[in-house]
Parts: C-alpha cells; sequence; structure tokens
C-alpha cells in the first residue's frame, strides 16, 4: 500500500506531525510547494488549504486525511472520534491549520519536536 502525504512544507507543525507519524507508518510526505501535484489531480489552491492524503489513488482532505493517517499508523480510537465527530473534527482541524502560530499549536509543535527528537536518540 502506497500512502502519500501532501504538506505545507513551510508548516513546522505539519513537519513534526509527518515526522512523528513517520515513526509507526510507512509514507511518501511531499510538500505541495515544491512537488507536481498534476498526478494527483490536486491544484496548489487546494493543497494551500488543507492537507491531503492519498491512498490506493483516492483522496482524503484536512480532518478525513487526519482520521486516515491515524488510523494506519495504529491510533484507532483518535482516528474514530476524529471521524464520528463530523462538523466538530472538521471544524478543529481548520482552527489548527488557522491558527499555526498560535500558543496552542506552538506548544503542540514543540512538545512532537521534543518527541521525535528523544526517540531518534534512543534510536542511535
Amino acid at each position: 500500500m502506497e500512502l502519500t502525504v501532501i504538506y505545507d512544507g513551510e508548516c513546522e507543525f505539519c513537519k513534526q506531525s509527518l515526522t512523528w507519524l513517520a515513526r509507526k507508518l510507512e509514507l511518501r510526505a511531499l510538500p505541495f510547494q515544491s512537488s507536481d501535484l498534476a498526478p494527483f489531480n490536486l491544484t496548489f489552491e487546494q493543497c494551500a488549504k488543507q492537507v491531503w492524503a492519498i491512498k490506493e489513488g483516492r483522496q482524503y482532505g484536512g480532518a478525513d486525511a487526519i482520521a486516515l493517517l491515524l488510523q494506519h499508523r495504529g491510533n484507532t480510537l483518535l482516528a474514530f472520534l476524529i471521524r464520528v465527530s463530523g462538523d466538530c473534527g472538521r471544524a478543529g482541524y481548520r482552527a489548527v491549520a488557522s491558527h499555526r502560530n498560535s500558543i496552542p499549536v506552538t506548544i503542540m509543535t514543540r512538545v512532537l519536536k521534543l518527541s521525535n527528537n528523544s526517540y531518534s536518540k534512543r534510536e542511535q
């Protein structure tokens, strides 16, 4: 199974999240700013608005992409909660995506970075 993620390559939260995901999940991560989006039938504008996950030719955007990635990483409960929350999950995704420089998202980014650094040191 090939899993491709098209993300904001300028967003530190996005980069740290992908590093965290890749610890348990094989994926191909492509920053939308420097990737050929045509094979995925996505536009620059679409990718600037939300993350995309592509699995077996099917596209998942925003909260649906996050739920898919978490599911495949093994975080099934969290993936389930995002899916069943519907509009609340999508609103939560949009809130994080549109407030990347806010204190809560900055804290989450730092926690992910510490976790990723700690994990990579243990692996060495």
